[in-house]
């Protein structure tokens, strides 16, 4: 049974080695359940390793990661978590709606969703595809439908929104909303700094560090700026003279 008042996500003193490289640097903090929050930092900075590591496919150097109360890759887990990558993880030779319907049979999810999660990302007119005939923002959309597969309790998106048109990036953050609101934990990364003020928290990321882990407002408030991009470089100006 869910309990609310234990977090979605625990980490401590999460360290990640690549190569002999440490590329995250003891990271501790937590999420808590029924928010979005976003996984923001430049390209490079950790944001990926990190949300490998919440989902249990990544191998860790040392610390501790907590998911729903369980060690991340528990088995128990798989189930729990729905998770799309940067990389459209979607057959090309078979269509949007086989794809879904081979992925909720996988799931043991119930048939009704394949209809309503491709409602949800908006593919209905591309339903009957083949997957190798979609754009990119399509595939990336396709992703997320299986990622929604279920009722995932935490769903960690990697870039969601690269490639998609403004309205559409607006209606997938609407549905975002929509799922916390429901009580999903939703990991959202983004490079896009002006994404950070649709989320409940932010964790700021660079370099394998987190810079800030804050609400929107609290971020602003203590770089005394209203712009979420300047507040980012603010952080950065305040690391490098510590």
């Amino acid at each position: 049974m869910m309990n609310l008042s234990e977090p979605a996500i625990a980490v401590r003193d999460l360290r990640v080695e690549r190569g002999g490289v440490e590329v995250l640097h003891g990271l501790t903090f937590e999420v808590p359940r029924g928010q979005v929050t976003g996984l923001l930092g430049p390209s490079g900075c950790g944001k990926t390793t990190l949300m490998r590591a919440i989902v249990g496919v990544q191998i860790v150097t040392g610390g501790e990661v907590a998911v729903l109360g369980r060690p991340a890759g528990d088995p128990s887990l798989r189930r729990m978590i729905g998770y799309s990558t940067q990389n459209p993880a979607v057959y090309r030779d078979l269509s949007v709606v086989e794809n879904l319907r081979y992925f909720a049979a996988v799931l043991n999810a119930p048939k009704s969703d394949v209809d309503r999660v491709i409602e949800e990302v908006g593919l209905s007119s591309v339903a009957g595809q083949l997957g190798g005939t979609l754009s990119g923002g399509q595939l990336n959309r396709a992703s997320l439908a299986v990622a929604l597969l279920g009722c995932p309790e935490l769903v960690v998106l990697d870039e969601p929104t690269v490639g998609l048109d403004p309205v559409l990036r607006q209606e997938l953050w609407r549905l975002f909303q929509s799922l916390a609101d429901r009580g999903v934990t939703l990991i959202v990364s983004s490079h896009v700094m002006d994404e950070a003020a649709r989320c409940q928290r932010l964790i700021v990321m660079r370099e394998g560090e987190i810079l800030a882990d804050d609400t929107p407002h609290e971020l602003r408030e203590h770089t005394r700026t209203t712009d979420l991009e300047e507040a980012f470089l603010r952080l950065i100006e305040e690391r490098t003279a510590a």
